[in-house]
């Protein structure tokens, strides 16, 4: 692998990590191309999460509790190198500060107690809170509930920053980077991707990465190798700073419900969080309406409205914006990492919807086993490219040829 030459096409956060991970090796000379800036697409358009609470057993689970051990690992290592690494990551904001669910009707509370159930026998840590430990823990929460859990292994960076530590540790280790970049097209040769046509003139390597995130679908098509990956809209509503108001991650269990819905209309869910800075984002929204990029007041006013739910006392607080961005959806809900087969040389890490920062890390650490032909620390079959939810109908032909 000495000398591979690699390029990662995405520079937001999960192609941050995969670019850092395969500098590390030192086998590699990665080069990172975005269409736009580092970092200012979906990843900086997320509220941040790292989160375990929403996932049930199964692979994206053990995918989400790898990238959260290696969370405070990677940051370590990356404060550890001067001569800004300190400084990187201080911005990143890492915060462990846990989640906590809360069901509102009796049957979200049986429905909330069975997936934490079955959460804890794939090692999830899910604490029943009573109503004077929840009052204690969150004491301007509406005390309308009937059952709520901690998830104390859940966390939140600023995702921006988290990606900028991340890629800015890659180029420490050689990498480089090329923004306002558009990948056009493909040069093969051989039935094997050996560059990609650019707008700045044609990139070659041995390998390639698809980590573009809701542009994945779009851009593997213009490679010739179409998947499945489909924008996924979600919008936050960002309050003025309070005071010290919420404490944890806090959303209602209907959260998991939207979170892995398959519907193409309006999904809300209240979700309430505060910031290092003293705004609290209002969540979370979820609708497929291909890039449309307008906010649409009738999924604020609903988030806005379900959110008061949980905090009633945030009626009268002003809301300074709104913001939204995309999320790369996939119909099975499990990102796609790995070769593809149908193009050798093409990589895909990509799929992620709304986890992508909190999956970043084990995602990169998976690619870069497969592609160095390492034993990975979890079975990568679930999260293959030619699986039938990612080779589906909305897999389009390319709309330019290779040449």
């Amino acid at each position: 692998m000495n000398g591979t030459r690699v390029v990662v096409i995405g520079a937001g956060i999960v192609g941050a990590a995969c670019a850092r991970e395969l500098a590390l090796t030192g086998g590699f000379r990665v080069t990172v191309v975005d269409r736009g800036g580092a970092a200012e697409a979906t990843t900086a358009h997320g509220e941040g999460n790292v989160l375990v609470s929403d996932k049930g057993p199964g692979p994206e689970l053990r995918l989400a509790q790898l990238s959260r051990r290696l969370w405070p690992e990677t940051l370590a290592a990356v404060a550890g190198r001067p001569p800004r690494g300190a400084d990187a990551v201080r911005a990143v904001e890492w915060d462990p500060k846990g989640g906590i669910v809360v069901a509102t009707t009796e049957a979200g509370a049986a429905e909330l107690t069975r997936f934490a159930a079955a959460q804890r026998t794939a090692g999830v840590r899910a604490d029943p809170l009573d109503a004077a430990a929840l009052a204690a823990a969150e004491p301007h929460l509406t005390r309308d509930h009937a059952a709520a859990l901690h998830y104390p292994e859940d966390a939140q960076v600023q995702p921006a920053a988290a990606a900028a530590a991340l890629l800015g540790d890659a180029l420490a280790q050689g990498a480089t980077l090329r923004t306002g970049c558009e990948v056009l097209g493909a040069r093969t040769r051989g039935g094997r991707l050996t560059a990609v046509r650019t707008t700045g003139g044609d990139l070659a390597a041995d390998l390639f990465v698809n980590a573009a995130g809701p542009w994945s679908g779009r851009l593997a098509a213009r490679l010739g190798a179409p998947v499945d990956v489909r924008p996924r809209r979600g919008d936050i509503l960002v309050t003025a700073p309070l005071p010290p108001t919420v404490f944890h991650k806090v959303y209602d269990a209907d959260y998991v419900g939207a979170v892995g819905s398959s519907a193409e209309d309006l999904q809300t869910s209240a979700v309430v969080e505060a910031t290092r800075g003293g705004s609290v984002l209002l969540g979370s929204s979820r609708r497929r309406a291909g890039f449309d990029d307008r906010l649409r007041p009738e999924a604020l006013s609903t988030i806005a409205a379900k959110a008061l739910r949980l905090f009633p006392g945030l009626a009268d607080v002003a809301v300074m914006r709104a913001y939204g961005g995309f999320r790369p959806y996939v119909p099975d809900h499990l990102p796609v990492i790995g070769a593809d087969p149908r193009l050798p040389g093409l990589w895909h890490a990509s799929g992620h919807e709304g986890a992508g920062i909190g999956l970043s890390l084990g995602t990169a650490r998976l690619l870069r086993d497969l592609v160095c032909g390492d034993g990975p620390e979890l079975d990568p079959d679930p999260f293959r490219v030619d699986r039938p939810a990612v080779l589906g109908t909305s897999a389009t032909a390319p709309s330019e040829e290779s040449a």
